[in-house]
């Protein structure tokens, strides 16, 4: 019961919040209005900059921010216990995430759709613009590499989920041709494209499982199935990239925002269900406060800050809301729902990840069989294993829970036992935490096992792919505005940018790290800490665009502080206890260049905000209207 009364506790407050705190942001703090000029129209050009109903941005804007991020945080977090990690979820969300995001939004929607990195520039200081747009290519270089990785990892783990993502990407094009383009109904298209999606679930798990490792080479060192699926991923973002957003971007978007929809309907279903018969039981799960953390784990401050980005606040965010969703959007009062609300909405998908990783995981222990040729799954019965004790012999309970963790197991030495601990904790047991927690609520309403799996692991992988291919044009923008500044022509070419993106993500992913495939993971430690800090530099920028209006600072201002700090916090405490001792160069690199490049903006920001009075004045004195930026584009 306590599952149901924590799921619907922190949905009442996500919508109490978005009618109060929301509406107070919307309407007081930036002032929107249905009459304001919107760069989709003024700047359209039907590429980037389309005009389109909000229900099509919303289900851009949110599938593109929640991708794994929301997933992967919380399924680590819950080391610490579930209670630290959905207090931070809630609450972050709330007070933090959807301010910086609604923020973003607004800043580029009256900048003529221009970046935040770009707004930062005429808000701060030509410096800080290109000290945040490098930061910026930083972060979404790991990005990409991360995220191609994840999805290529999806697809090797449950192959049952490879022909539904990929059948997506047609029956979007054909949606964004026949429906968007020519403005014709999209409800009946969109159902039917659904059911189409939902029907190669069914078959990739009863007669089409797509497993590269059946013909690729076992010994082969690069053609691995994860590192084709990388390099077939990243081909395809190429190509989302630079098409119109109408032809594969936005219809893609929304047809996984229905799908999506569908399996959190069915996860919200299972999850009362499976609570009010006392099949899922959070109190006896897990731990609300673990007492037992991992020998190798991290102090919970300031990382758990860090762990659970997305979910609660990340600087990845303003990336989408100032790079292609302000281009889309035709109305800036429908900013609080996409900005704001998205982000609200990210937050309930971590509240679910939480109570599937500890109440779902709790259920039992999932056992997957291929050996008659089809995709069997049972949850184990109690048997003994050899690497777990006899009390988690029984694979239910707080049993189950702590096999998928491995929470307070040493060797001799104190340190944590081999598979366990916080850095056994790979990609596949994170995935796994949540597709099988998942897959356990949705047992309860009567879907099958292999079917709740394909389920989950479809929603999981088309949640990163819509991420992925978001991030590429995102980093497309980037490169140009960095080309541009630099007065490298050519580089602003859409093609020559993407190519450069996708070279860079590609390289990072395949062959950095000590295996090819396993680049993009070795910076994972550095996506939590450098997404953090970019939503601490965001934030800064929105502060000085409420300072340059004389509106309060106050709600932004403590968000920033905590942003800036925790974050620093974090990197500069394993770059000393990690990364040097382990001689951990790149991860070394990488993280010194992101805090210089940070500390060099906040002096940027320091300075001027010395100075702002007097630049307030000047401006007032030639006859700009205070109600405008002085800086601000026509």
């Amino acid at each position: 019961m306590s599952t149901l009364v924590i799921a619907i506790l922190s949905m009442v407050a996500f919508v109490v919040a978005y009618h109060t705190y929301g509406r107070y942001l919307a309407t007081k703090l930036f002032r929107l209005s249905g009459d304001e000029p919107m760069p989709s129209v003024s700047l359209r050009d039907d590429v980037d900059f389309v005009p389109t109903d909000r229900s099509i941005v919303f289900g851009h804007h949110f599938t593109s921010i929640a991708g794994t991020g929301p997933i992967v945080g919380p399924a680590l977090a819950v080391f610490w216990g579930w209670l630290p990690a959905l207090l931070w979820v809630v609450f972050g969300s709330i007070l933090i995430g959807g301010v910086h995001d609604l923020a973003a939004l607004v800043i580029s929607i009256r900048n003529r759709g221009e970046s935040i990195g770009q707004a930062a520039g005429r808000l701060i200081s030509p410096r800080a613009k290109v000290l945040f747009l490098i930061v910026l290519a930083l972060a979404l270089s790991i990005v990409l590499a991360v995220f191609g990785l994840v999805i290529a990892n999806i697809f090797k783990l449950y192959p049952e989920s490879v022909l539904s993502v990929w059948t997506a990407m047609p029956v979007a094009a054909f949606i964004g041709w026949a429906v968007i383009r020519r403005g014709g109904n999209l409800v009946l298209p969109c159902l039917i494209g659904l059911g189409i999606l939902y029907l190669t679930v069914y078959l990739g798990t009863t007669t089409l499982p797509l497993d590269l490792a059946e013909v690729l080479p076992a010994d082969a060192v690069y053609m691995t199935p994860v590192v084709v699926w990388t390099l077939l991923l990243l081909i395809y973002a190429f190509f989302a990239s630079v098409l119109p957003v109408w032809l594969l971007l936005q219809p893609r978007d929304f047809l996984n925002s229905l799908q999506l929809g569908v399996a959190l309907i069915l996860l919200v279903a299972g999850l009362a269900v499976a609570s009010l018969n006392g099949q899922a039981n959070l109190a006896t799960a897990a731990p609300a406060i673990a007492k037992q953390v991992p020998a190798d784990a991290p102090p919970m401050l300031p990382f758990l800050f860090i762990t659970i980005a997305c979910g609660a606040c990340s600087g990845f965010h303003c990336l989408v809301s100032s790079g292609t969703t302000s281009k889309q959007l035709k109305n800036a009062r429908d900013a609080q729902m996409i900005g704001y609300g998205s982000m609200l909405g990210e937050g309930m998908l971590a509240v679910l990840v939480i109570l599937a990783c500890c109440a779902g995981v709790g259920m039992g222990r999932l056992t997957r069989d291929t050996s008659s040729g089809s995709i069997e799954i049972t949850r184990q019965e109690p048997i003994a294993m050899a690497e777990v004790s006899a009390e988690d012999a029984a694979l239910d309970g707080s049993a189950a829970w702590r096999s998928y963790y491995r929470t307070g197991r040493t060797t001799a030495d104190g340190t944590a036992a081999a598979g366990g601990g916080w850095k056994g904790q790979g990609l596949d047991k994170k995935l796994a935490a949540f597709i099988d927690g998942g897959a356990n609520f949705i047992s309860a309403i009567g879907i099958p096992l292999k079917y709740g799996v394909a389920i989950m692991a479809v929603m999981v992988a088309c949640f990163a792919a819509t991420t992925l291919d978001t991030a590429t044009r995102l980093q497309r923008y980037v490169i140009s505005e960095l080309a541009s500044s630099a007065g490298w022509h050519a580089g602003t070419n859409k093609y020559v940018a993407t190519t450069i993106a996708v070279g860079i993500g590609m390289a990072i992913a395949v062959f950095a790290g000590d295996s090819p495939g396993k680049g993009g993971l070795m910076l994972w430690p550095l996506f939590g800490a450098t997404n953090q800090l970019l939503a601490g530099l965001a934030l800064m920028v929105a502060v000085f665009y409420l300072a340059r209006r004389s509106r309060p600072v106050a709600v932004l201002a403590i968000p920033m502080g905590m942003m800036l700090l925790l974050p620093a916090w974090a990197m500069v405490f394993d770059l000393v206890n990690n990364w040097w001792p382990q001689r951990d160069y790149v991860l070394i690199g990488f993280g010194t260049l992101v805090l210089i490049l940070q500390a060099w903006m906040v002096g940027e920001a320091v300075s001027l905000w010395r100075r702002l009075p007097e630049v307030m004045k000047e401006a007032k004195a030639n006859g700009e209207p205070a109600s405008t930026d002085p800086l601000a584009a026509p």
